[in-house]
């Protein structure tokens, strides 16, 4: 694995580590939503995935098919594109399913390695 693919891997794994911590004591959607600090601080971390995700190279990102990259990087143009439509249930669901995850199977490629 390049000195790069290491670099944005280990800042995918930084970054899904403060998305959990972030939401640490919010119980839903809601509470998330209303906590402006908290949702924007999680907003710009996903569109900080999706720069780290952009910057892996494609021959890492063919050797993980079972990764859905693209859906992830999509997630990232949503939330800088469309910062003010993103719906604070959608993006709750997935940092408890996408986010563990992309956190574990950054683990396991950086385990390789």
């Amino acid at each position: 694995m390049s000195e790069s693919d290491t670099v944005n891997l280990l800042a995918i794994l930084e970054t899904c580590g403060k998305i959990s911590q972030f939401v640490v004591g919010l119980s839903n959607s809601d509470e998330f939503y209303e906590d402006e600090k908290t949702f924007d601080a999680v907003l710009m971390n996903f569109i900080n995935i999706g720069e780290s995700i952009t910057k892996l190279s494609e021959k890492l990102k063919a050797s993980e098919p079972g990764i859905p990259w693209a859906k992830y990087k999509g997630f990232r143009n949503i939330v800088a594109h469309n910062y003010f439509g993103v719906d604070a249930e959608e993006v709750w669901q997935i940092i408890h399913t996408s986010i563990p995850q992309l956190e574990a199977e950054a683990k396991i490629i950086l385990s390789r390695d």
